[in-house]
Order: structure tokens, then C-alpha cells, then sequence
């Protein structure tokens, strides 16, 4: 699928403007998502491999800048920091210097020191700072956040968090590649870590509906030692227990060893709120009663579906392991800049998400240095 642009090269009247930096894997992911949305341009793709650069532009019809300073040139509205995670302290940095607003592909960085300067020098510049995953934004991670407030399981008292990716250095991930060409990161990811790599799809819903964490409690093992010979990986099994200020308390595990299984419950007083899937945005949430039959305490085994009322937002395709609109985060912070208001995924959230991110990834007992406040809804979930 190409995005064309307008002859004269200009972004139509409404549109926002938003720059690439980085054609690796996960930047066709957004590619296929930005093609559910017209009011989205892109005017600028930059990499620093010459190579990719131009299979990528090549691919989707996109103009091509040899150097990043080229890229802020092009006046973008915002810039995508889709490079690899070991980059994506230098490039934000780099934006932000140049007075541009930055959505980075997680994690946000890899220490709390970069984290804390790059936050702080979105903050003095007036600029905003925002961090993937987009899954919080959608209809599945809201119809969650909705039936919490609308307190459908009565008040939630322990989370269970599964993101098990299967034996992954068994797969064939030599053959995982783009609709461009790019493959599959597998080295970097063994280094970065599932942890810092994958937590944050739940991470984020769960920030989002309790707001801050208080306390993390984690422990830590690399399983498997070989990875196809990757050498510096960081540990493939974290299990994370998390204290939020004023919530349930929940515990997270991530593994790319143990068999697939992205399933997520909430406890409440009422019953169970259950989803089985974190990387579809139109996964079914659903709620199992608690009864009391004769002498037996259960829950119901058959479920009620959630859902929302009206339209929510574009919907993608299955690509692979996961059916996610990865544009919407960008979007949400293009309207928040248009609107002169915070974004949901920008400032004191971004930063406490990266802190508890990094915080499950790290074995011992974190107290959480940051804060944030609970996520606005979104409108068409309120």
C-alpha cells in the first residue's frame, strides 16, 4: 500500500505533518497504519543507513533526507523516533534541540538519567514528549478503563499480567521480514530486553486507569544463555509485582521462553474483567459475574462482552503476531499540539511509564521517583 503525495509536494489544508527517523522493521508497521489516516503526511523519512533509506522511500513513495538536519528542514509537526532503542536517547535529544515535538518508539530510552533530561528539556523548550505503545488509545485498552470507572467488577483488587512470546530463539526469525525489506531486529532485541521491549503494552493500561506506581518488586533470570549467539542479552524473564498509590496491586510477567499467552485479569469484589489478547485493539474485554451457588464460590463460566457505544477509531489488518493501529498514538499527539493541550502519552506519563518499565526489567525493590494522574478517556469512550 503507497501513500501519495500532492504533486507540488505541500500537505493539504488540515493535515498534519510528521517526519520518520529510522525504516527498520516496526516503521511499516506505522506505514500500514498511517494509511488509515488521510490527514496524516509524511514529509520526511531519514536513516543512517543509506541502503534502507532508499528501499523504504522506495517502497511507500516517500521523499528521502540524507542527514537529520535535512529532516527539520522539512518543518514537520512532529518526528517519529522509530531507530533502534540504543539510538533513541541521542536522536530525541537531537529533535528536541531543534524545537521539534517527538513520539518515540518504546522504550522511550534505556536509563532514568536520559529519561529525567530529555523530560526535562521537552518541559523548557514547550514541547511534547510522548512514548509508544499506542494500544493504550484503543477501543480494547479503553473498553478496560471504561468498565473500571464504570466499577462493572466492583473495586479491583489484584491484576494478573501475562506477556509470554513463546521459545523465540527457536523461531525462524531469520525469515521475519517487512513489507520494505527490513528484518527482524532479533540481536537488538535480546540485548534490549522482552521486558523493556514488551511490557509496556500492559504497563501503559494499567497507568493509565490507576495512575501512579508506587512501588515495583522484581525478579529477574536469563533462562536461555544461547540466543543464536547474540552475546549481551538482557534477561529473558522478568516477573514484576506492582504497588500502585491508589489502586489494585498487580503482577506482570514477560518471557520469550514460556508458551504464547497475552492474557490480562482484573480481580474486583464483583467478579473477574478478562482479555486475552494485548496486541489486537478490537480484542473482546470481557466479565465473568462471582456467584454463590449452594456451598460453591466461582466465576461465571459464561462471560458478558464489553463494548463500547458507537465508532471508535481505524482499524488495521493482522500483520504477523499482532492487529494494532500504530498510528494512533502519533495522532493523538498531533491534535494535542493542534489544540495547544497536553498529549495523554506526553510529559509526567511518559516519563513514569519509562521509570516502571525500566524498574521490571531490574531485579530488587524499586520506589518509584515519579508520578503521573490517571488518562483522560478518550472522547469516543467516555
Amino acid at each position: 500500500m503507497t501513500q501519495t503525495r500532492p504533486a507540488n509536494g505541500t500537505a493539504p489544508q488540515g493535515t498534519h505533518r510528521v517526519a520518520l527517523v529510522g525504516c527498520g522493521f516496526v516503521a511499516d508497521l506505522y506505514m500500514r497504519s498511517f494509511a488509515k489516516h488521510p490527514e496524516v503526511q509524511i514529509v520526511a523519512v531519514h536513516d543512517r543507513d543509506p541502503a534502507r533509506l532508499t528501499a523504504f522511500c522506495a517502497h511507500w513513495s516517500l521523499p528521502a533526507c540524507d542527514t537529520l538536519d535535512a529532516t527539520f528542514d522539512t518543518t514537520p509537526d512532529l518526528i517519529l523516533n522509530l531507530t533502534n532503542p540504543c539510538s533513541h536517547a541521542d536522536i530525541t535529544r537531537a529533535c528536541l534541540s531543534a524545537g521539534h515535538h517527538v513520539f518515540s518508539e518504546k522504550p522511550l530510552v534505556l536509563s532514568m538519567d536520559d529519561a529525567t533530561a530529555l523530560h526535562g528539556l521537552a518541559r523548557d523548550k514547550g514541547l511534547q514528549l510522548g512514548s509508544a505503545p499506542s494500544s493504550v488509545l484503543g477501543e480494547a485498552a479503553q473498553t478496560l478503563a471504561k468498565a473500571l470507572r464504570d466499577g462493572i467488577a466492583g473495586t479491583p483488587r489484584l491484576i494478573y499480567a501475562e506477556l509470554d512470546d513463546g521459545f523465540i530463539p527457536q523461531a525462524p526469525v531469520e525469515g521475519w521480514v517487512s513489507a520494505s525489506g527490513a528484518p527482524w531486529p532479533f540481536a537488538d532485541e535480546f540485548r534490549t530486553g522482552c521486558t523493556l521491549e514488551h511490557a509496556g503494552y500492559y504497563l501503559s493500561w494499567l497507568i493509565a486507569c490507576f495512575g501512579t506506581v508506587d512501588k515495583v518488586v522484581t525478579a529477574t533470570a536469563d533462562i536461555l544463555p544461547d540466543k543464536r549467539g547474540v552475546t549481551g542479552c538482557a534477561p529473558d524473564f522478568s516477573v514484576a509485582t506492582l504497588h500502585f498509590a491508589q489502586g489494585p496491586v498487580a503482577r506482570l510477567t514477560c518471557s520469550i521462553t514460556a508458551p504464547h499467552d497475552h492474557r490480562l485479569r482484573v480481580v474486583g469484589d464483583k467478579g473477574v474483567l478478562e482479555l486475552d489478547q494485548a496486541w489486537d485493539n478490537a480484542a473482546p474485554v470481557r466479565f465473568r459475574k462471582r456467584l454463590r451457588i449452594r456451598r460453591r464460590l466461582m466465576e461465571s463460566p459464561v462471560a458478558k462482552r464489553l463494548r463500547l457505544r458507537g465508532p471508535t477509531h481505524p482499524k488495521v489488518t493482522r500483520e504477523g503476531a499482532a492487529a494494532m493501529n500504530f498510528a494512533l498514538g502519533p495522532v493523538e499527539m498531533l491534535e494535542a499540539i493542534s489544540a495547544g493541550r497536553p498529549s495523554r502519552i506526553a510529559g509526567d506519563y511518559a516519563l513514569h511509564l519509562t521509570e516502571v518499565t525500566l524498574a521490571c526489567q531490574t531485579e530488587g525493590v524499586h520506589r518509584m521517583t515519579t508520578r503521573c494522574e490517571q488518562m483522560e478517556p478518550m472522547p469516543w469512550a467516555r
